[in-house]
């Protein structure tokens, strides 16, 4: 996967350390899914979206507040039928452009990424993919290979480890391999508002079988398996506790399908609205971000976590930085 240039990485800097201000734009391009999986809580939430013209002034405003990154996310954002066009614009304004999508599409959407720079596909599983996900397991891939070959960086395949994948984990690295793409891991954060029963079912239970796979893992890693997560990252998810000091408001600014600015996934603060002026709710907001961080207990979110290491200069997460 390609490492961004000096010249993005420069402003990258500039704008987090000097400017101190977000680089990245995370955007709930809309309020749909394709699937209801037990585990997640954003498709329970549908409600309004933001219309194509209000998206295009909100990249407006981001370019100038020196955002240099596009990521398109949740619910299914290849629901969208005008996502390419709001790539594109994104494509425009100078920024990188990534998608986190479910995969359920893929095939159907394989002609529309010509302006994305980086794909991510939730990709949670082998055997256990259709319980998990609903879907078969084989519809994916074939999805994943129509696709592959058509981006401008390797797909990445996302997998969130939970208690129903553990026997899986191996087999997804080594097909990883096999087709030519990335893989990622975090593990499954419980949100409050889902069942009991569910994280009873879904949850990281089984302790000790979690921490043979997190080493198997890491041993797949040494020996050279595309597997983008630092081992910093890797060491900390093992044993579940916080390592790191967060900093996603100096690194993410998340906006809602509705255009709510959030503090970020975990603390679903509402700080203002991208209506009123991302820099005007940036100042206003700016102190209760900072507290929300400072107090945070943390998430194993691997974007938030990688992306915090980097930001305090982590030099083994500098090395193999890869994605944003």
């Amino acid at each position: 996967m390609s490492k961004f240039s000096p010249v993005i990485a420069a402003r990258a800097v500039w704008q987090m350390r000097v400017r101190k201000r977000p680089f990245v734009l995370s955007h709930a391009v809309n309020s749909r899914c394709n699937m209801s999986c037990s585990f997640c809580e954003y498709w329970k939430e549908q409600g309004g979206e933001m219309a194509l013209d209000d998206i295009f002034r909100m990249l407006d405003d981001a370019s100038s507040f020196g955002i240099g990154v596009y990521n398109a996310w949740t619910v299914e954002p290849l629901l969208r039928e005008d996502l390419p066009q709001i790539l594109a614009y994104a494509k425009s304004k100078g920024m990188i452009t990534s998608l986190i999508t479910n995969g359920k599409l893929l095939k159907e959407r394989a002609n529309d990424f010509h302006d994305l720079d980086y794909l991510s596909v939730s990709v949670d599983g082998t055997k256990s993919y259709k319980e998990i996900r609903g879907m078969d397991f084989e519809v994916l891939l074939d999805a994943i290979m129509a696709v592959k070959d058509k981006l401008k960086n390797p797909l990445l395949m996302n997998c969130v480890i939970s208690g129903k994948n553990l026997d899986d984990i191996e087999e997804l690295i080594q097909l990883a391999r096999d087709i030519d793409v990335k893989i990622s891991f975090e593990p499954l954060y419980e949100f409050s508002g889902i069942k009991d029963n569910v994280w009873d079912s879904m949850g990281i239970r089984d302790v000790g079988k979690y921490h043979s796979t997190i080493d198997r893992i890491i041993e797949m890693k040494k020996e050279g398996y595309p597997i983008i997560n630092s081992f910093t990252y890797l060491e900390m998810i093992r044993e579940l506790k916080k390592g790191y000091n967060c900093h996603v408001n100096n690194l993410i600014l998340n906006v809602t399908a509705d255009g709510s600015i959030e503090h970020c996934r975990v603390h679903r603060e509402k700080m203002g609205n991208v209506k009123d002026g991302i820099v005007n709710v940036w100042n206003a907001s700016k102190d209760r971000q900072n507290t929300l961080a400072k107090n945070c207990e943390g998430c194993f979110f691997f974007g938030y976590v990688e992306n915090s290491l980097m930001y305090d200069l982590n030099l083994e997460v500098m090395q193999h930085y890869e994605w944003m």
